[in-house]
């Protein structure tokens, strides 16, 4: 089967209970069903975590049939013959298909999401498999967001006249992707245009600026990785989900690593000395959490309220 973005299964220690939640429109089996994601449960899933933890990320296989008859030969040879990520790009199949703009700002109790009526600054969004709750973050914190498609090149970037370009998650090997995309975030950071990366976009962004990535042996997944902010000594619950990381080893004199994990020590984070340029490899949009890692939203729009100034 080919490689393709997004969830393809759903493994669960017990089976999930009725929705609990008011806002919830259907039960997680229909929503399962309408995607075709497959549901297992019944699993030791503390067993399966710490045999990933020691041996690293498994080839597997999740199936259904309903009539209960597997072809078991065949699923083991699919896995077994399934080539990994490394040297896949996967973003042309999540990145947008053409331009677009956002406007919706993050959901707030009684009043659900908002629109950004007054912005300050105009962002502009490459889509490498974008979260809508970035987008959202990116409006609420005063920003009007052009989405472009991964491919758009420099100039026509630029020609958008952004105060700032965001780089976006997205899933499948930074190397690959960065065949095309890494041009493209040079041309960005020659401009002198602050900008925000993070995962994938963070990954491209070492790439871009001479450092190398490199397949992590579990990965992170989850959203209760601890990190340190190496700028300002504070300590955030993240939400991560990647298996490439930034080789802090290869990074430049003019690169500076700016956030680690403290489960493992890998690299989390870098800014540039000499531009307004920086990216996380985790999620600090993370929805519906933890919040910890807002205030990098924050962050970006100092800079370009900085940039306008000079």
């Amino acid at each position: 089967m080919a490689a393709t973005p997004g969830a393809r299964g759903v493994v669960l220690h017990t089976a999930i209970s009725g929705p609990s939640s008011y806002r919830a429109t259907r039960h997680l089996d229909q929503w399962l069903k309408a995607r075709g994601v497959i549901g297992l449960c019944g699993l030791d899933t503390r067993a399966l975590t710490a045999l990933i933890r020691e041996k690293g990320m498994p080839n597997a296989v999740i199936a259904h049939a309903p009539d209960g008859a597997f072809d078991l030969p065949a699923l083991k040879k699919q896995a077994r013959e399934w080539p990994g990520l490394v040297g896949m790009d996967l973003v042309p199949m999540v990145t947008c298909g053409q331009r677009f703009s956002w406007d919706e700002t993050p959901w707030r109790w009684g009043s659900g999401y908002g629109r950004q009526e007054k912005p300050e600054f105009h962002v502009v969004a490459i889509d490498y498999g974008i979260k809508r709750n970035i987008l959202r973050l990116l409006a609420g914190s005063g920003c009007r967001v052009t989405v472009v498609p991964a491919q758009t090149s420099a100039d026509d970037i630029i020609a958008l006249a952004p105060d700032g370009v965001f780089l976006s998650n997205g899933p499948g090997d930074p190397a690959a992707t960065g065949s095309y995309a890494v041009p493209v975030i040079r041309g960005v950071i020659d401009s002198g245009v602050p900008t925000f990366g993070i995962c994938l976009g963070h990954q491209m962004l070492g790439l871009a600026v001479g450092a190398k990535t490199m397949k992590m042996h579990q990965g992170h997944h989850g959203a209760n990785h601890p990190v340190k902010d190496l700028t300002t000594g504070k300590v955030e619950i993240t939400s991560m989900n990647h298996g490439f990381a930034v080789d802090r080893a290869t990074l430049p004199a003019a690169a500076i690593e700016t956030h680690v994990s403290l489960f493992d020590g890998s690299n989390c984070g870098i800014a540039l000395k000499d531009r307004p340029v920086f990216s996380v490899q985790y999620h600090p949009e993370a929805s519906p959490g933890p919040r910890d890692s807002h205030y990098l939203f924050g962050r970006f729009v100092e800079l370009m309220r900085e940039h306008q100034r000079a």
